[in-house]
C-alpha cells in the first residue's frame, strides 16, 4: 500500500488500528451510519458491508476531490483506481480499509459509481482534535 499524506489523513496500519467502524451499503443508495466521528490521530479499521445486489464503494476525501472523482468516472465508468482511502465491495461481499486520521476538519465518503453518487451515497467523517 502506498502511504501518501492527503487532506483527509494517511494509510493506517492493520497493528495501529484503534477501533473498528462497520458500514453498511445498500441499494437505496445510502450508507449505514452516514457520520463518523474520530478523534485526531485515530486509526480506523471501516468494515464495508454491501447488502445490495450490485457493485459499490466507499472512497473518503474532500467534497472538492470527490466531485472531481465522481466526474471522472462518469466519463470513463471502467476506469481502475486502487488507492487505500477507497474499498470497491461486490453485492452480497465486504470489503475494509484501515485509515489514519492526523488531521482535524470534516471530511466525506461516498459512492462514486455512475450514478450513485448524484443519488446520495454519501457520508460524513467528524475528525476533532484529541
Amino acid at each position: 500500500m502506498k502511504m501518501e499524506q492527503k487532506e483527509w489523513g494517511i494509510g493506517g496500519l492493520p497493528n495501529a488500528v484503534n477501533r473498528t467502524v462497520e458500514i453498511r451499503m445498500t441499494d437505496n443508495m445510502r450508507f449505514t451510519p452516514d457520520l463518523v466521528e474520530v478523534k485526531q490521530g485515530e486509526t480506523i479499521k471501516f468494515v464495508h458491508l454491501n447488502n445490495g445486489k450490485v457493485m459499490h464503494e466507499f472512497v473518503l476525501g474532500t467534497k472538492k476531490e470527490l466531485d472531481e472523482h465522481a466526474a471522472l468516472m462518469k466519463k470513463f465508468p471502467t476506469m481502475e483506481h486502487d488507492e487505500p482511502y477507497m474499498a470497491h465491495v461486490g453485492a452480497g461481499k465486504k470489503g475494509e480499509i484501515v485509515w489514519n486520521f492526523n488531521k482535524v476538519g470534516e471530511f466525506d465518503f461516498a459512492c462514486l459509481l455512475p450514478g450513485h453518487y448524484e443519488a446520495g451515497m454519501v457520508g460524513k467523517i467528524k475528525v476533532v482534535a484529541k
